[in-house]
């Protein structure tokens, strides 16, 4: 991905791209379909090798829980870690965690070990790169965070984005993408060969529901040719590479709350999302980066 020059003309940007249809992305007579229930209120969705998906349930789930890419049953992967929110799998193979409720960032095995990397953390959520880095969301302190491979701990970004919330990458690792939740912006930094974050901008705009002014930007993941899916109070909001909004796809139903979005399956062309109690699924045309 060419270098962004994030400071120039970007809020002149139009709140919709030409094409808004989304028939690029749903396949006609593919609904959402409720692929786990009974839990409290899901969070934290991402995928392994195998397209397995793994979620949470913040306010009363016990761990960590699977949806098997070939069976899709939904069982407990792994006990005693309640109140995770952000999740993913990184190049080692193991989970990365925002604990929220312990307030820490940890990594755990794949039978449950867990490492401790960083303490005192209001932590939202997270992403991993392919080279071990790992940026985190701190929503009430209006920061983001860096964890370098070499396990040092920096401050990347704070006071600019309204209630930092959702965070992805783009698939070239190259630029770093985070939704407000107070706010109705998607913020992109350039990533640096170090890690480190410089010319952060307020690079997408969310559409706003009739008669607010933010967005609740959740949940964010990056689709192969680096769109961004973002969860807002609308819906799935889809943004380009060049951050136009390309279009929204539905909620399952008008009160549905949204907050994790991710790719998975066999082939990565399942697009879940965790609504409250429930998880669901549609099969799409596009496939994730993850």
């Amino acid at each position: 991905m060419k270098r962004f020059l994030f400071t120039l003309c970007l809020l002149s940007l139009p709140l919709l791209a030409q094409d808004t249809s989304l028939h690029d992305y749903l396949i006609e007579g593919e609904p959402w379909k409720e692929a786990a229930g009974g839990y409290a209120f899901t969070d934290g969705l991402c995928c392994d090798k195998d397209g397995n998906l793994f979620f949470t349930d913040v306010k009363a789930g016990k761990g960590i829980y699977k949806i098997d890419a070939t069976t899709g049953k939904a069982d407990l992967f792994l006990d005693n870690l309640p109140g995770i929110s952000g999740l993913q799998i990184g190049p080692d193979g193991r989970f990365y965690a925002c604990h929220n409720k312990e307030q820490r960032i940890i990594a755990i095995t794949m039978q449950g070990e867990v490492e401790v990397l960083l303490t005192g953390v209001k932590c939202n959520d997270l992403v991993v790169t392919k080279k071990g880095n790992l940026y985190f969301t701190e929503t009430p302190t209006l920061s983001v965070h860096l964890i370098t491979k070499d396990k040092k701990h920096v401050v990347a970004d704070t006071g600019h984005v309204q209630k930092p919330n959702g965070i992805t990458i783009s698939p070239d690792e190259r630029t770093l993408a985070v939704s407000e939740h107070g706010g109705k912006h998607v913020w992109a930094w350039r990533i640096e060969d170090d890690g480190t974050l410089t010319g952060g901008a307020p690079y997408m705009t969310m559409w706003l529901p009739v008669g607010k002014d933010t967005a609740s930007g959740d949940g964010a993941t990056t689709e192969s040719n680096g769109r961004y899916f973002v969860t807002t109070e609308l819906g799935v909001q889809i943004f380009d590479p060049a951050g136009r909004l390309a279009g929204i796809i539905a909620k399952p139903s008008p009160e549905a709350k949204v907050v994790s979005v991710e790719f998975a399956g066999k082939d990565r062309d399942i697009l879940y999302i965790a609504a409250g109690d429930k998880i669901f699924g549609r099969k799409v045309k596009v496939k994730g980066y993850f």
